[in-house]
């Protein structure tokens, strides 16, 4: 019997259409789940001997491993494990393969944030809502040209939309990084300090990695230094901001508008306060998934495994 790939919560059946899985069948035998794997009544789910976890859907946490006792390798989309229970990886014996390779989010997750830029300072959220409900609204909008855009974390996907906005939209590009921040090559942009950053900026845009350092950076004293008629956008990660102290600028109106594509917990709860802004636009973590990068996912997967198979998988792209 060939050994077992079991690919976790594929919802959009994304991976299992890629074609890259074609050259591997010969060799191994790969299972896709869209429920969960705590639920799933796959009957050869205990013989998995890989898996492949779409970013952090699963918790891989005792209990699942409790489920997998053959397991040897994790391919883990994306280049972190928030998600994944180390010590009793490490316990087990399990390799954890990370996908910093991937490429594709890098044009996604800053198309997002300009899109979000863009609808909210033309209030396209209030024009829906108004347009639908069968009114004509007189909305003044405002032009991103010649505005001032703060942008915290000049990485991968901070400076590439640092780029376009410069380039594209004429934006005055200011930007603060954490003390150690690498430095990325390509476009100077002023760094100042995070206060001057947030009383100055027209539009404050996050994209810092999360870390123990940034968890709560954006806390309610750091709301009250924000440029007041300012807009928000975090595309990054939702404990970054605390959303207590976000939703009183938006009712205190210090913000004119917030775009959010995560969240501290996700699914965002029905009833948080957060969806009643009509001045708020909500996406459900969409920064990532697009078929570029789901196509990217399983095709660094599937190299990382056979690499894995000819024990050739490089010490760089394991988990530490």
């Amino acid at each position: 019997m060939k050994p077992l790939l079991l690919v976790l919560d594929d919802w959009e059946g994304r991976i299992e259409s890629s074609s890259v899985w074609k050259g591997l069948t010969d060799q191994i035998d790969i299972h896709f789940l869209k429920e969960s794997i705590l639920s799933s009544n796959y009957e050869r789910i205990r013989e998995a001997e890989f898996l492949m976890a779409i970013r952090e859907r699963t918790t891989l946490s005792e209990e699942v491993f409790g489920l997998l006792p053959k397991l040897k390798l994790i391919l883990q989309t994306g280049g972190h494990a928030y998600h994944l229970d180390k010590d009793v990886a490490v316990k087990r014996g399990i390799q954890v393969a990370l996908g910093r390779r991937v490429q594709a989010p890098l044009k996604s997750v800053p198309e997002l944030t300009m899109a979000m830029m863009l609808s909210l300072v033309h209030h396209l959220p209030q024009a829906q809502i108004e347009m639908r409900n069968g009114n004509w609204p007189s909305l003044l909008g405002r032009t991103l040209s010649g505005r001032t855009l703060g942008i915290l974390g000049l990485g991968r996907h901070g400076s590439r939309v640092a780029q376009i906005a410069r380039s594209a939209f004429n934006m005055n590009v200011v930007a603060w990084e954490r003390p150690g921040s690498q430095k990325v090559e390509g476009g100077e942009y002023k760094r100042i300090p995070l206060e001057e950053l947030l009383s100055k900026s027209d539009i404050v845009s996050v994209h810092l990695r999360l870390s123990p350092e940034s968890v709560g950076l954006l806390d309610s004293e750091r709301f009250k230094q924000i440029k007041e008629g300012s807009i928000l956008i975090n595309t990054a990660r939702g404990a970054i901001l605390d959303e207590i102290a976000l939703v009183n600028a938006l009712k205190s109106k210090r913000l004119a508008g917030a775009g959010l594509d995560v969240f501290g917990e996700e699914p965002l709860s029905k009833d948080s306060p957060l969806r009643s802004f009509p001045n708020v636009l909500l996406t459900p973590h969409i920064g990532w998934t697009v078929e570029e990068v789901f196509e990217e996912f399983a095709e660094i997967a599937s190299i990382q495994l056979m690499q894995f198979l000819r024990g050739e998988l490089p010490e760089s792209e394991l988990l530490k």
